[in-house]
């Protein structure tokens, strides 16, 4: 009886199974590791979709309007928070829905803000407002030697934006198309991650009101 015993013990014990019952934990195993990778993806979801609709998201610079500043292939992550705590800031660099057509992007400069009255004539561009009612001749260090730019005269409403390129020679703009409204802004420049050798943080970005002058 004993002997009996014991082989229905080491027969029944988890190290000898039959094939069918091997089968049927791979199977298990098999289910519990595609739930565990479900389970993963959700929760990456859950948290990356978040920041990449209201905080950050990557863009590509296409084109030639904000050379030499930008150049086409360059990799940029979007800071589209900022703006729900602040206004935009003369001489951000920001991304914006063209406002002729919304599904594409645009990269431009803040020129002028709300209350603004922008004049452009031949090279200066000067701005007016309460802080300067005579006017003040914008310092911009950023721009290439450039074609005159004509004349333009332009005054700025609530949630209006007076935006250009850099580049001023190739690029589409405020000078063309009109104000840009704030609800078209998606963000501001906030990291330039590609190329390698030109990594940076808010680039391109400017403190123009520091240089304004009489």
């Amino acid at each position: 009886m004993e002997s009996s015993h014991e082989n229905q013990h080491i027969t029944s014990s988890p190290e000898i199974q039959s094939p069918e019952h091997n089968s049927h934990s791979t199977n298990k195993s098999e289910e519990n590791f595609i739930v565990e990778i479900f389970r993963f993806a959700l929760i990456a979801l859950i948290i990356v979709l978040p920041i990449r609709f209201f905080v950050a998201q990557p863009f590509f610079v296409q084109g030639a309007s904000m050379e030499h500043t930008f150049s086409t292939g360059e990799y940029l992550i979007v800071d589209q928070l900022t703006y729900h705590l602040e206004d935009p800031k003369r001489g951000d660099v920001i991304i914006f829905r063209y406002p002729k057509d919304p599904s594409k992007f645009f990269i431009k400069r803040i020129i002028g803000l709300p209350g603004d009255t922008i004049s452009i004539s031949g090279h200066d561009v000067t701005i007016t407002n309460a802080e300067h009612p005579e006017g003040v001749l914008l310092d911009e260090d950023y721009i290439l030697d450039v074609k005159p730019l004509g004349t333009v005269t332009e005054t700025l409403g609530d949630e209006e934006y007076f935006v250009m390129g850099d580049n001023r020679d190739a690029s589409s703009d405020s000078r063309a198309w009109g104000v840009l409204h704030r609800d078209k802004i998606v963000g501001r420049a906030f990291l330039r991650l590609f190329p390698f050798d030109a990594v940076d943080v808010f680039p391109g970005g400017r403190d123009i009101e520091s240089t304004m002058k009489l």
